[in-house]
């Protein structure tokens, strides 16, 4: 775990409909990564989610995009293999006793507000999965990226009824801009 100061979670947002928004994404995440100094950890990217619900299956959709890309990052959460609220912390435990010195990037769907949905945002604080939906899981991340899928409601059909398009060009751009910063970073 990588022990630094208490420092004030920064969160900025990105919308998926700006041309080029995976590039900006990709360049803002490959600064943070910098500034992090990550040559010194083990990357790996940690998607969260369930292919059950239209709504949640974000994390699982990038994962499903990053397996196979490149062998220096660990990708856990797949389409076939999720990572959800029934084995996180499984996950959480198997990234701590199998890898050295990890660097956690946690990608999730979030509700938000109705401004936001179609958004991505990126955080440098843990992410805290199923918060939207009442859920008391342990949060994850050095860095945490989310994608607005639908509006925070008391509703809790919403993750099930939210639009599989939006989801996925949310993901797709997730995907691409992580794409972005690992080639970025494999130059550096």
């Amino acid at each position: 775990m990588i022990n630094t100061p208490v420092k004030k979670c920064i969160t900025e947002y990105f919308s998926v409909e700006n041309p080029g928004s995976y590039v900006q994404l990709g360049k803002y995440i490959t600064k943070n990564l910098i500034d992090l100094n990550i040559n010194n950890y083990t990357p790996v990217i940690l998607c969260i989610g369930t292919d059950r619900a239209t709504g949640d299956c974000l994390g699982p959709l990038v994962g499903e995009q990053l397996i196979n890309y490149n062998n220096n990052y660990n990708v856990l959460g797949t389409l076939g293999f999720p990572v959800h609220a029934l084995n996180l912390k499984q996950a959480i435990r198997l990234i701590h006793s199998e890898i050295r010195n990890p660097f956690i990037i946690a990608v999730d769907a979030a509700l938000g507000s109705r401004s936001h949905v179609g958004y991505i945002s990126v955080s440098n604080c843990p992410i805290a999965p199923g918060k939207g939906v009442n859920k008391n899981l342990p949060a994850i991340g050095n860095i945490s990226i989310t994608g607005i899928v639908n509006m925070l409601s008391r509703n809790p059909s919403l993750l099930q009824s939210t639009r599989l398009h939006t989801v996925k060009v949310l993901a797709d751009c997730i995907a691409d801009a992580l794409k972005y910063s690992i080639d970025y970073l494999e130059d550096f």
